[in-house]
């Protein structure tokens, strides 16, 4: 009953599955004057009882005939899937031969379309073909009649052409043309080599002529031709051009010799400049025949000079060798500021690296010459500057046959480093210790920024000669007289003492010193021990500086070679023993007040005073002492902090 509900909605009580009579019926009559009606409401009851028998019996003989009529329709419907399935055959089949049909169109399209292909390609062919014939022809009359301008455009789309039938060389034509182009191209080879040779005749007196046309396009084609060709003609010209050069400085011609080098560099501007003028048209560009000459030049040079510095060694002399070195450097930085470098490729000479950044304090400029004054002052010293990049390609292109010879200049250091030992011992016992400097914080010895001047020009000049071995062969030397400035000036200027003490102890406290007073050091003498310390400060921290920048300076194998650490430790026994010296003199002040405290009668004290006569003694040279060594060291505050501690 509900799905009928659902399916037929209705609002009549007499629908609903609840249905309750007694509710219906006090629903029709809810009071007794409304029972005077039942009659009217019995009456519609009844009405509506007959009409849905009448319904009732409606649909009852309506369904008499359905199932004669769903036989019927059944009937119908297997016939319609019948003509259906046969309708689907006939479209399969119709499908079948459709198909057939395309594989068929297609598979003539696809013959089709290999003709096409087969008949583009074979005309493509015969057109090379006929293009490569007809080019090879008139290669070889172009080449009879030196017509290379033509020949330059001619030759490169015979040769592109010719890359077409690589895969065709088993056929004898083909093959033949080939064999033909290179022939060709051997002949144009030869035929442009004899053309240069005529030109620029490598023997004889005869001088070579001028620029041509010919000769320019004929550049041209040997950009086509064989790579030998084009450097074959390279080679040649270049050789012409520099035999003047070797004619004029032979081993035994006085301009050869090393005093007179300049001439060599001026000879070649000059024959650059007239290359320009002249020739400079002639060859391609991408040549870089300018820059060819001058490279060229630059070995030749530099074997020369190594040859005959070999047979003149005796001869060579520091200012000459340095005369030399600097007007070559000076040379090889114009060229790097000329030309590129790009024909050093093949060449011995390998480019530089960068250095990594660096913060060293003890970096400067350094494009001066080994006549430049440089100054190291004590503030310089936490100013980090950057480094030099080295751009120079040409850096040692002809410099670098002077190394085997920097022995001269090594032992020359090693002599002039002695003399400026010598001459400070001189200065220092002629012109005595420094005076007082206590605004400054204490003196510093001028001879120890001499010094490092000295080294930084020793180490800017031999790093400009050779990054190799002669830079550890100056290390070297820069320790040797590091050392020995450590122990001639500053530890030989020392002032001596007549006391053994190495500080104060129970025992020094307890001895008896009758008549064996100390002498304590004088004003003068404080002052000097105070600039000793200070100078050996500034010489450790420079020494370290200076170790790493020569570690910046060497090649990359033979950084751990470079070693100061021996120098460096002996100017912190040059500290050490200058603090110890102050100690000793101040306990040898106090020790005389420290004597008597030690002797005192103390049962026969019968007052207590303010303040005992040893204790007054013992401030007193505390006073005298501790505020001038404290001035003198305001710039080593660590260094005074130590004198205190050992003291105390």
């Amino acid at each position: 009953f509900l799905p009928s509900l659902q399916v037929f909605p209705s609002q009549d009580p007499l629908d609903r599955a609840d249905f309750n009579a007694v509710e219906y019926i006090n629903t029709l009559f809810p009071t007794e004057q409304s029972l005077a009606n039942i009659d009217e409401v019995v009456n519609k009851i009844r009405l509506k009882i007959r009409r849905l028998d009448d319904n009732i019996r409606t649909v009852v003989r309506g369904q008499t005939n359905v199932g004669q009529d769903g036989r019927q329709a059944l009937e119908e419907a297997q016939k319609a899937i019948q003509q259906l399935f046969g309708k689907i055959k006939d479209i399969k089949d119709k499908a079948e031969k459709s198909e057939q049909m395309v594989k068929e169109i297609t598979r003539d399209i696809k013959q089709l379309d290999h003709a096409k292909r087969h008949l583009t390609t074979s005309i493509t062919t015969l057109n090379h073909l006929h293009m490569l014939a007809g080019g090879v022809d008139s290669l070889e009359a172009m080449t009879r009649r030196r017509q290379y301008g033509e020949v330059a455009n001619l030759l490169q789309g015979v040769v592109n052409v010719l890359e077409h039938f690589n895969k065709y060389m088993g056929i004898p034509q083909i093959r033949q043309l080939s064999e033909r182009v290179k022939v060709a191209q051997n002949e144009l080879g030869q035929q442009i080599l004899a053309d240069f040779e005529e030109a620029f005749p490598s023997q004889g007196t005869k001088r070579p002529g001028g620029p041509s046309n010919v000769l320019r396009d004929a550049c041209l084609v040997a950009n086509v031709l064989d790579p030998r060709i084009k450097q074959e003609i390279i080679k040649k010209f270049i050789k012409q051009h520099l035999s003047e050069y070797l004619v004029l400085f032979q081993e035994n011609q006085d301009v050869a010799w090393l005093d007179k080098i300049d001439r060599r560099y001026a000879w070649i501007k000059r024959q650059l400049v007239d290359y320009e003028e002249k020739y400079g048209r002639m060859f391609p560009q991408e040549w870089c025949m300018t820059e060819r000459i001058a490279v060229e030049f630059c070995h030749v040079t530099r074997t020369e000079l190594a040859k005959i510095m070999r047979t003149r060694a005796k001869e060579i002399e520091v200012k000459l060798l340095l005369f030399a070195i600097q007007r070559t450097t000076n040379f090889e930085g114009l060229l790097a500021k000329r030309f590129s470098g790009c024909t050093l490729a093949d060449g011995t000479v390998k480019k530089p690296e960068v250095p990594p950044p660096s913060t060293n304090p003890f970096l400067e400029d350094e494009t001066g010459t080994e006549t430049d004054e440089i100054v190291i002052e004590k503030s310089d010293m936490d100013k980090p500057k950057k480094p030099k990049v080295p751009d120079n390609p040409f850096h040692g292109i002809v410099s670098k046959c002077f190394e085997p010879h920097l022995y001269v200049y090594i032992e020359s250091q090693d002599k002039n480093l002695g003399e400026l030992i010598d001459r400070f011992v001189a200065d220092f016992k002629a012109q005595g210790p420094p005076k007082p400097n206590v605004d400054e914080g204490g003196a510093v010895l001028p001879s120890c920024a001499d010094l490092f001047v000295y080294y930084k020009k020793c180490m800017v000049q031999c790093s400009q000669l050779s990054t190799g071995e002669p830079m550890i062969a100056l290390t070297t030397i820069f320790q040797k007289y590091l050392r020995e400035y450590a122990w001639k000036i500053l530890s030989g200027n020392l002032p001596k003492t007549t006391s053994s003490s190495g500080g104060l102890t129970i025992t020094s406290l307890l001895k008896e010193k009758e008549g064996s007073e100390v002498a304590k050091f004088t004003l003068e003498e404080l002052c000097l021990i105070c600039s000793i310390l200070s100078t050996a400060e500034y010489c450790l921290a420079t020494t370290q500086q200076l170790e790493e920048k020569l570690k910046e300076k060497v090649d990359a194998s033979l950084v751990e070679r470079i070693n100061l650490t021996g120098e460096m430790d002996t100017f912190s026994i040059v500290i050490s023993n200058s603090i110890q010296l102050l100690v000793q003199d101040l306990d040898a002040a106090c020790d005389p007040a420290l004597t008597a405290m030690s002797k005192m009668q103390w049962q026969n004290v019968e007052h207590v005073g303010d303040q005992s006569p040893y204790v007054t003694s013992v401030i007193l040279h505390i006073k005298q002492n501790v505020p001038i060594i404290r001035d003198n060291l305001a710039s080593t505050r660590k260094y005074f902090t130590q004198f205190c501690i050992k003291f105390a």
